[in-house]
């Protein structure tokens, strides 16, 4: 059992009364709030953050139902069509939800055409930011846009060794990056979360990432470790805890 509390600022909740649609001909298996439970209970997650994946597409209805049974210290990420009403968003806002996710990288979300729009729309209305879920190596081409958002996070430590050098700068000017999917990575993880730390130890934060759909490896309690056991404490408490907290601010709803 873990000692100090966790924020789990990556998860998803796949709950299959509710609608979902194969992505890449990929439909993933049950991992139900009943199940995460089970899985964070030994490390003392005391909230997290929801993500929509790429086959729940635009459906709302299965994060309203797990943030109201995991309760108000969870938040979601959610996948909205930029076509969704103000009254729509202030409604999910209302249970929860803080973020809107541009899946690049597995489609299932709104296309990239619209992120400067949708961002700076939902951060307006509701203080939203945004979170992309993108090869680093894909970066460039959209970092004019980038630059002109208020706040954006960036899932899996960015994927791609090759794209470290266009990651960087952006956390020099304020961006989050979710030390999250390691195996999803095609580089050694601690010397790169170290060098984002080094720029700004507000920038990082932590997830599980369960129950790590199609993952090279699953999750597992030696992933936490790794921040756990290789940071100061209070950079580590930073990274597990205090950083995705600020971000989130689950206490506001």
């Amino acid at each position: 059992m873990f000692e100090r509390p966790i924020f789990d600022a990556h998860l998803h909740i796949i709950d299959q009364r509710f609608p979902m649609n194969p992505n890449q001909g990929y439909l993933p298996p049950s991992f139900t709030t009943a199940d995460y439970l089970q899985e964070a209970a030994a490390l003392h997650i005391t909230g997290g953050a929801i993500v929509s994946g790429s086959f729940q597409g635009f459906d709302q209805q299965y994060l309203l139902e797990a943030l109201k049974v995991l309760g108000p210290r969870y938040v979601g990420v959610t996948q909205i069509p930029a076509s969704a009403t103000d009254d729509e968003i202030i409604a999910l806002h209302n249970a929860g939800v803080r973020a809107v996710r541009f899946n690049v990288q597995r489609g299932g979300s709104e296309s990239v055409k619209y992120l400067e729009q949708l961002a700076l729309r939902v951060h307006d209305l509701v203080k939203w930011h945004v979170e992309l879920y993108i090869d680093s190596r894909q970066l460039p081409g959209i970092s004019t846009t980038l630059h002109k958002l208020p706040k954006v996070v960036i899932d899996h430590l960015g994927l791609s060794r090759a794209g470290i050098k266009y990651l960087l700068p952006l956390v020099e000017k304020g961006a989050v990056i979710k030390a999250t999917g390691f195996s999803r990575c095609d580089f050694d993880v601690l010397p790169v979360m170290r060098q984002i730390t080094a720029i700004n130890p507000a920038a990082l934060i932590f997830g599980t990432d369960l129950p790590s759909t199609r993952a090279p490896k699953p999750f597992t309690v030696a992933d936490l470790n790794i921040i756990l056991r290789n940071f100061p404490d209070a950079l580590a408490q930073k990274i597990s805890y205090d950083n995705a907290v600020a971000l989130y601010q689950p206490q506001e709803h």
